[in-house]
């Protein structure tokens, strides 16, 4: 016999009423409790804490990020202006050997010009 009490639809449906009057003063009872309270304060604090420092960590990223950007485009600059400066002077180099160039073809040519009258003056 599972049941033996015989029990209504009038008598099931107060009882079920009872019970969710009964659970209603429970949660209301433990709302109202101080020591609820105080938890669920702690919980906030401890909540606001771990988002603080999830935002302290997070500022501590960006600052590491930001200076590594830094850093990688003052190297940037640098090999840059190292190239730019290595360009010049390869340019400068390169002037200066045509110049010498220029002048060395210059001095051979007088000197050439020099027997030749030389050579001319010799025979007149």
């Amino acid at each position: 016999m599972k049941n033996a009490k015989n029990t209504y639809l009038s008598d099931r449906r107060t009882a079920v009423a009872e019970a969710k009057i009964a659970m209603l003063n429970a949660y209301r009872a433990a709302a109202a409790e101080p020591a609820r309270l105080v938890r669920q304060a702690e919980r906030l604090a401890i909540a606001e804490a771990r988002q603080e420092r999830r935002l302290a960590r997070e500022r501590v990223i960006t600052e590491e990020r930001e200076r590594l950007l830094a850093e990688a485009t003052e190297q940037q600059a640098a090999a840059d202006a190292a190239t730019r400066a290595e360009s010049e002077a390869r340019e400068i180099a390169e002037k200066n050997r045509i110049a010498r160039v220029i002048e060395d073809e210059a001095a051979r040519k007088s000197e050439r010009d020099r027997r030749y009258a030389n050579r001319k003056a010799r025979q007149a």
